[in-house]
C-alpha cells in the first residue's frame, strides 16, 4: 500500500485507517478509550514499533509518530470528556492530529512563541501562525500552544485542541527533503469552545515537554530502524556486487565500514531503550537521558546511511533507490522536536545543574 503510493506529500488516508484496523495505532491509546493498551503507556513499546516501522515502511511509521505525538498530550492532560470524544476515532485512524508548537520565529527557542488565545464570550479566540506541523493543512485535530495572560516565557503558556474545521483556522503545505506532510497553520480570530483548552491555564509548556520527554527518544528508535535498513541494503548490495573479479563484500575496505556501521547502530540502540526503560520505571523527567538517545541514534543514523550509499557507489543517488530514499528520510530527524544543537545543551545544562547541586 505504502510503495504503491509513491512519493506524495498527501496524508495517506487508506494507510492511516489500516493502521487503526491492523491494531497499530490502537497500541497508542488505553483500552478505555478505544485503543488496545493494558496499564501506564510505555515508552519500550512506543519505540519498538518506531524502530521496527521505520526499517520496514516509513510512510507508515510517519503516520504512526504524528498519531502518537498528538494523541499524546490529551491521554497526558485531558478531561475525561476530552479523551472519550477525541481519543478513540484516533485509534481507529478515522482521524490524524497534529503538535503545533513550532512558528516561523520560535522553532529551538520554543517557549518565545507569539500564537495567543483570548477568552471571549465562553470561547477561546487564538490569533498566529504556526509553523513545520506535521500533519499539517489536513489534521482532523490541532494540539496547539499558544500565550495566555502575561507571564513570560514558558509560564505564560496553555494548550488547546483545535479541530480541523474550527472558524478562522487555515493553512497551507509545504514541501520537504523528502516526502512528508507538513506545513503553515495560520489563526485569524480562530474560535473554540471554552472547554477545548487542554489541562490548567499556563500548564501549556508541562504539556509540551512531557510529551518531548516520551517522543524524543523515540525519534532515536526510527533514526536506528532506518540506519538498520541501510545497513541490511548494504550487506545485500556488497555480497551482490562484484569487482575485480570477487564480490566488493570480500575487500577489506568495505568489511571494516561494515563493521564500523554494525557497531555504532547497537550503541545507538542500546541508548534509546535504556532512556525509554528508564522512563517506564517511573523517573518523572528522563529530559538529559532522551536527550541523548536522540543526538547519538539520529547522528549515528545519518553516518551509517552515509556509509551504505558510499557502499553502493553510483548505484546509491540513483534517483528512486531505496538507498536513496533512506539517504533524503535521515535528514529530518537530526532537526525536527530539537536540533542536534539542542539536545547538547540540554545534555550540559542538566549535568551542570547536577554538579551544582552536589556542592
Amino acid at each position: 500500500m505504502a510503495d504503491a503510493w509513491g512519493e506524495r506529500d498527501e496524508l495517506n488516508w487508506e494507510l492511516a485507517r489500516a493502521l487503526g484496523g491492523e491494531g497499530v495505532f490502537p497500541r497508542l491509546v488505553p483500552a478505555a478509550y478505544g485503543g488496545c493498551l493494558e496499564g501506564p503507556f510505555r515508552s519500550v513499546t512506543l519505540c519498538i514499533a518506531r524502530e521496527e516501522l521505520a526499517r520496514t515502511c516509513p510512510a507508515a511509521e510517519e503516520l504512526f509518530a504524528i498519531q502518537g505525538l498528538g494523541s499524546y498530550p490529551i491521554l497526558l492532560a485531558g478531561t475525561e470528556a476530552q479523551k472519550r470524544r477525541w481519543l478513540p476515532p484516533l485509534a481507529r485512524g478515522e482521524t490524524v492530529p497534529a503538535f503545533a508548537l513550532t512558528e516561523p520565529d520560535a522553532g529551538s527557542d520554543a517557549a518565545s512563541l507569539a500564537t495567543r488565545a483570548e477568552l471571549r464570550d465562553n470561547h477561546w479566540v487564538l490569533t498566529g501562525r504556526k509553523r513545520f506541523i506535521s500533519n499539517a493543512p489536513v489534521a482532523s485535530l490541532y494540539v496547539v500552544f499558544a500565550r495566555t495572560g502575561s507571564a513570560p516565557g514558558s509560564k505564560g503558556l496553555s494548550a488547546f485542541i483545535v479541530p480541523g474545521d474550527a472558524p478562522g483556522l487555515s493553512g497551507r503545505a509545504m514541501h520537504t527533503l523528502a516526502p512528508h506532510v507538513i506545513g503553515e497553520l495560520s489563526f485569524e480570530d480562530c474560535r473554540i469552545p471554552a472547554d477545548h483548552r487542554l489541562g490548567a491555564e499556563g500548564e501549556g509548556w508541562r504539556v509540551a515537554m512531557g510529551t518531548l520527554d516520551v517522543f524524543r527518544a523515540s525519534v532515536g528508535a526510527q533514526a536506528v530502524g532506518l540506519g538498520q535498513a541501510a545497513l541490511d541494503l548494504a550487506v545485500t548490495y556488497a555480497r551482490q556486487r562484484t569487482q575485480f573479479g570477487q564480490s566488493i563484500a570480500e575487500f577489506q575496505a568495505v568489511q571494516l565500514k561494515l563493521a564500523d556501521m554494525a557497531t555504532e547502530l547497537r550503541a545507538a540502540r542500546l541508548l534509546v531503550y535504556s532512556a525509554a526503560r528508564l522512563r517506564d520505571s517511573g523517573t518523572e523527567r528522563v529530559t538529559m537521558e532522551s536527550a541523548m538517545a536522540k543526538l547519538f541514534a539520529t547522528e549515528v543514523a545519518h553516518r551509517v546511511v552515509d556509509e551504505a550509499v558510499q557502499i553502493h557507489g553510483g548505484a546509491g543517488v540513483l534517483r528512486g533507490s531505496l538507498i536513496e530514499r533512506l539517504y533524503r528520510e535521515v535528514r529530518a530527524p537530526r532537526i525536527y522536536e530539537g536540533t542536534s544543537e539542542i539536545q547538547r545543551l540540554i545534555i550540559a545544562r542538566q549535568l551542570l545543574r547536577e554538579a551544582d547541586g552536589a556542592r
